[in-house]
């Protein structure tokens, strides 16, 4: 069964969002863990102690709100705002449902601390992903 095959029933239970909004969650947890894994490296590599915290694979509605940002503006460009919208994510607070959504049909867990909530308000998504991206140059002479 391919990913989009058995999303088709999170997309029937809650239809505000598209199956790509869906893999595009996948896609930012999946950034958002190897972020926090070469975190954890780095701090490994300064000799500090490791906490059970740290040695965890949780990544909290921030870390994902963010990776979530960060990948639709290197996929996507100055075109990501209206992508995403596209598929029904308009806030921050999508994502939460998104995910909560998808924690309900057993695709995700969540931890006893998770919220809904912490998904609310993270960043403000027009001046995210529109009206403060700048589009990278590269120096030709770099190359």
């Amino acid at each position: 069964m391919s990913l989009r095959e058995a999303l088709a029933g999170a997309v029937a239970r809650d239809p505000r969002y598209s199956v790509e909004a869906y893999e595009f969650i996948f896609a930012a947890l999946d950034l958002a863990k190897v972020r926090k894994r070469k975190a954890r490296r780095a701090k490994g590599r300064a000799g500090k102690p490791r906490s059970k915290a740290a040695e965890s694979r949780h990544v909290s509605g921030r870390e994902l709100s963010e990776a979530a940002r960060d990948l639709a503006l290197d996929l996507y460009g100055l075109l990501a705002l209206p992508i995403l919208q596209g598929w029904g994510i308009r806030s921050t607070s999508d994502l939460g449902e998104i995910v909560y959504n998808l924690i309900a049909s057993g695709d995700l867990e969540r931890s006893p601390e998770d919220e809904r909530s912490d998904f609310d308000e993270v960043f403000d998504f027009e001046a995210a992903l529109g009206s403060s991206y700048v589009i990278p140059i590269e120096d030709p002479e770099e190359r």
